[in-house]
């Protein structure tokens, strides 16, 4: 059995790492090949020069995600089959025991990836986006997130950890189902004091000023029956010259979000547009729908380690001799991606599904009009490619291509 598992694994690790590389190879020639003309139902909208400016952002992104998706492979070999995994355990079992030895098991793993990732998050953040004109963000902003995000990982983290060990530990067979129970609610409690507690540990949120486009937006709530705890302005340009606009929280906790950049480059029925969007999602419970599968998977995922925490061959299998409800949890995690990858298509389809429908909801409470107007402007301010591979596309992409969505907003304006 072991020797079948060791098989079945290198054979669904071999075909993922193979299909992920070849889709980001398509996608770069895909749109490498469509750079010199813009798309006819974008001619008008989007000039030339911006096209290309997407395009090469686009190939560029791509190319370092191919070096990316190698370094993960290789990380995760490195762990398993390379004997990573086991060298830890001997490392830390001659020195600890109990929950101090899975703390520094976890934690270890953690650290030596986030490690061996850094050079990778450099170069994206001051080589990529610096030459596109995105990047804001200096090398002493970077190490403060970094060393506040390293601290609120060990603080919240760590207690979170020992917990989710000691019931693996101490609740019999059906440990998977209290560990289930413990960890949505903790996510719930996530949800709730994100937006006051950690996202300003980060960014400065300051109340939207008076004047139309906070009339506009207090108006569109109360037309579409949405309460909040506030209209906030984010200080996005910091870091990214991206724009964006988003709910955070939970519960009577909601607040709407917009990054400065966005409103300076969108105008206030835009920004309206814009926001309608967002509110359809919360209207047609999307969010509700994705915290329910989040959760059903996560149930789904704890209860298959259940009946492997038991079977010697799924650590033998991984290259690990020893047996643990650590090591189990850190094998499981390490190998789940690669066997949920030939899924992706059904988590883009629901998503791209969702956007469509927030779209349709957006032109029922705003004109579609400044919709789409918005939606260029986000393309061409962000440098969104409008000709995205389909296949890559149909795997990666949780909004619909450009075209099809702009289209469907057509579509819509015709018919109000």
């Amino acid at each position: 059995m072991t020797q079948n598992f060791t098989l079945l694994f290198l054979v669904v690790f071999t075909l993922t790492l193979a299909i992920r590389l070849w889709l980001k190879l398509r996608h770069i020639r895909h749109v490498g090949a469509h750079r010199q003309a813009v798309p006819a139902e974008f001619a008008e909208r989007i000039s030339l020069a911006s096209h290309q400016k997407a395009a090469d952002y686009t190939v560029d992104r791509s190319k370092t995600a191919i070096f990316a998706i190698l370094l993960e492979a290789g990380i995760l070999l490195a762990f398993t089959l390379g004997g990573g995994l086991a060298a830890l355990h001997d490392f830390w079992a001659a020195r600890l025991d109990g929950l101090p030895y899975g703390l520094a098991m976890i934690f270890s793993v953690m650290f030596i990836s986030g490690l061996i990732d850094l050079p990778l998050s450099l170069y994206s953040q001051f080589v990529i986006e610096a030459r596109h004109g995105f990047n804001r963000m200096t090398p002493a902003l970077f190490v403060t997130d970094l060393v506040k995000q390293t601290l609120l990982g060990i603080a919240i983290g760590a207690p979170i950890i020992a917990a989710v060990l000691w019931l693996m530990g101490a609740m019999g067979p059906f440990w998977w189902l209290y560990v289930w129970l413990f960890w949505s609610v903790f996510n719930l409690l996530i949800l709730f004091i994100y937006p006051t507690w950690i996202a300003p540990l980060f960014n400065k949120f300051t109340p939207l000023a008076e004047g139309e486009m906070k009339t506009r937006i207090e108006a569109l709530l109360l037309r579409c029956g949405f309460r909040s705890s506030g209209l906030f302005v984010m200080d996005g340009s910091k870091r990214s010259s991206h724009g964006n606009a988003y709910f955070t929280g939970f519960g009577n906790n909601k607040r709407i979000v917009f990054f400065d950049t966005l409103l300076e480059r969108l105008t206030p029925t835009e920004i309206e547009a814009v926001l309608a969007h967002e509110l359809g999602h919360f209207r047609k419970r999307h969010i509700v729908q994705r915290i329910v599968l989040m959760f059903a998977g996560s149930l789904a995922f704890l209860y298959l380690l259940g009946q492997l925490i038991d079977a010697p061959w799924f650590y033998a299998g991984l290259g690990v001799p020893a047996q643990s409800t650590v090591l189990a949890l850190i094998l499981f995690f390490l190998i789940v991606p690669i066997f949920l990858f030939p899924l992706a298509p059904l988590s883009s389809r629901l998503s791209r599904k969702h956007e469509f429908e927030a779209d349709a909801y957006a032109a029922e409470h705003a004109a579609a009009d400044d919709l789409i107007r918005a939606l260029v402007k986000l393309y061409d301010d962000n440098a969104s490619t409008l000709t995205p591979d389909p296949l890559h596309s149909l795997f990666h992409d949780s909004h619909p291509p450009a075209a099809q969505r702009i289209a469907h907003l057509q579509l819509l304006e015709k018919s109000t």
